[in-house]
């Protein structure tokens, strides 16, 4: 196909720096703190430990009421 007839497209070959992105250092701090803690096996482990220390937190601030409303 000649490149000067009517309809012709001309493409360029893409480099390897043409589609390289860094997702990264587009991404916010914050999103990237969730991308990497809150996803994946990590994710549910600090998911777990975090339910387990509002638990016992509730459990201690319950104890200590408790205390303190019947100690008479």
């Amino acid at each position: 196909m000649d490149s000067n007839t009517v309809g012709s497209v001309q493409y360029d070959r893409w480099d390897e720096e043409n589609i390289s992105v860094n997702v990264e250092a587009s991404q916010s701090t914050a999103m990237r703190m969730y991308s990497r803690v809150c996803t994946g096996s990590i994710g549910v482990v600090i998911k777990a430990a975090g339910a387990l220390a509002a638990l016992v937190s509730i459990y201690i601030i319950g104890y200590v009421t408790g205390y303190y409303v019947h100690r008479c």
